[in-house]
């Protein structure tokens, strides 16, 4: 048994299923049989779903029902990952599902969930759900619903299916077996969403015969905290990349080439994301509602594109963005600082960063001793108390910490020490020039300049040089676009670089830019400005401290 899909491009190009045969067909086909034969209230003329539904829909019922071994009670997919554009009905596909579980389930007094992010999803799925029992006469004898607690209750064995919405109502102690998590991207947005759809799901480790569906669309920002990590996970599962056969990711998205040629503008391509296209879903609005964005600024179409088309809204989507971004990700390379100081014959550093709800950005560049080409290593520093006063943010820098890009410090002056410490290495490697080779920023530069010329950094106090701020950036920020333009200038990739890429704004000074931060507090660009203080130093072609031929910069 597997559930990779390793071929999905082909498949979604070709207009074929993504969706594998159920494991069991018994279980799976008992299961399409009801919920094919609950109707759609809000249709005109309220038809089944038997009668109006896409193929790709009967495929997801019976993929999730027939999981289910009956020979042992156990369900042997225990996870599922719908990702599709909006309007695909995933919503009312959440409701005849969970409706379908209630009235199959064999226990008694089992809770099912639908768990949605605001009472305004909530309402969403629970709408449908409630229209569907009382659109027909023989579910409404079987099943009671209760608008007031969002609940619809099995008469009999008193099953229960209850929409929580997760900013008003409280998903600890829940022990429920079956789980719809719906739209999974504005979780991604929460600080404590990981625990909570922990404590949320926690109940299915007694339920052998349990399952999970977390359902979404695309963030309209670049994803983030739980959402970041779901996608990431069940893109590895869906290529092959990981094994793990209790979990299934169902994935509309265009193929990695059709993003880079923007082929998903084509027309004839929507299908690929819009499983729904001629049911619930116009080909005509799409193309209209494209054209309308693609003629104005460019954040409605940013939002058009994540939202209708599901693409995942890169650092180089941004209104109003640094001109550098564009060619930002063509330069990441698999680096360290380790192979960074092992390449290059001098090192300059850059430091910025400002109170403790900020963060300590700290970027070294290095030139290569065989390319001349310059070499990039950001890293950055925050105190725990971010996570507080930033909860915005919070999920990101979590995952920062997590892929190694961000230290999160408890005590003020630990991130100082830290960056002195790593200055240190660059130091002892031999590759600082005996002068501009620290660059600072000039506010709030006294705590860096002792932490840097303590016995933990061992720099020489001369080494150290404050560089304006603002427009006299400008020198910087064009070097630093030129050379990746040139792809001259390679990175590490680190996701937290990427971030405080996406995150600037740029704005004209009279014949010079400036760089600013796209959301006041929120939109940390600390790492970025800690590259254009090093960028303004290897741009004054520091003589290396050994034998090698040095490389003239322009």
């Amino acid at each position: 048994m597997g559930t990779a899909c390793t071929d999905w491009e082909q498949r979604l190009k070709r207009g074929e299923s993504i969706i594998p045969d159920p494991l069991f067909v018994r279980p799976a086909d008992r299961a399409l049989e009801v919920f094919k034969s609950l109707r759609i209230p809000d249709m005109a003329g309220k038809p089944t779903f038997g009668e109006v539904s896409p193929q790709w829909v009967f495929d997801f019922v019976r993929a999730v029902f027939g999981g289910y071994d009956e020979q042992t009670g156990e369900q042997l997919i225990k996870s599922y990952f719908l990702c599709l554009s909006k309007k695909n009905s995933k919503s009312i596909l959440a409701s005849g599902v969970m409706l379908t579980m209630l009235l199959l389930n064999w226990r008694e007094n089992e809770e099912h969930l639908i768990i949605s992010p605001t009472k305004e999803i909530a309402g969403n799925s629970f709408g449908p759900a409630s229209a569907m029992v009382r659109a027909d006469e023989e579910l409404s004898e079987i099943l009671q619903v209760r608008d007031h607690i969002k609940t619809i209750e099995h008469r009999a064995n008193g099953n229960t299916l209850k929409v929580v919405a997760a900013d008003t109502d409280t998903v600890s102690g829940k022990r429920a077996g079956h789980i719809f998590i719906d739209e999974l991207w504005v979780f991604g947005t929460r600080h404590n969403a990981d625990s909570m759809l922990m404590e949320a799901t926690g109940g299915l480790v007694a339920r052998p015969e349990g399952w999970v569906i977390y359902a979404t669309t695309q963030s309209d920002e670049p994803p983030a905290g739980v959402f970041r990590d779901k996608l990431e996970y069940f893109r590895q599962v869906r290529d092959g990349k990981i094994e793990d056969e209790e979990s299934l990711p169902v994935i509309y998205e265009f193929p990695e080439a059709m993003i880079k040629d923007k082929s998903y503008l084509d027309p004839k391509n929507f299908g690929l994301t819009n499983p729904n296209l001629g049911y619930s879903v116009s080909q005509k609005w799409l193309e209209t509602n494209l054209k309308q964005r693609q003629s104005g600024d460019e954040g409605p179409l940013i939002q058009f594109l994540a939202k209708h088309l599901n693409i995942e809204i890169g650092i180089d989507m941004r209104a109003g963005r640094w001109s550098g971004c564009d060619f930002w990700q063509q330069c990441a390379t698999d680096m360290t600082l380790d192979t960074l100081i092992e390449r290059s014959e001098v090192c300059v550093v850059g430091i910025d960063g400002g109170g403790l709800d900020d963060l300590l950005g700290l970027a070294v560049v290095g030139r290569d001793r065989d390319t001349g080409h310059w070499l990039h290593w950001g890293h950055a520093w925050a105190h725990e108390i971010v996570m507080v006063r930033r909860m915005d943010i919070a999920p990101r820098l979590k995952g920062f910490a997590k892929d190694g890009d961000l230290t999160i410090v408890k005590n003020p002056g630990d991130d100082v020490r830290s960056v002195a410490q790593t200055v240190a290495r660059v130091r002892e490697a031999g590759l600082l020039p005996a002068k501009n080779a620290i660059g600072v920023d000039q506010s709030g530069i006294g705590d860096i300049v002792d932490g840097l010329v303590s016995p933990d950094g061992g720099v020489d106090f001369n080494q150290i040089v404050g560089i304006s701020q603002g427009w006299k950036l400008n020198a910087a920020i064009k070097t630093t676009e030129r050379k990746l333009a040139g792809k001259e200038m390679l990175h590490c990739g680190a996701p937290l670089m990427a971030w405080s890429v996406g995150n600037a704004v740029q704005q004209p000074r009279g014949n010079a830019v400036m760089i600013t931060k796209a959301f006041a507090g929120s939109a940390k660009i600390d790492p970025l400005m800690a590259t254009f203080d090093a960028v303004s130093l290897m741009a004054l072609n520091p003589a290396a401290n050994n034998k090698r031929p040095t490389f003239f910069t322009l």
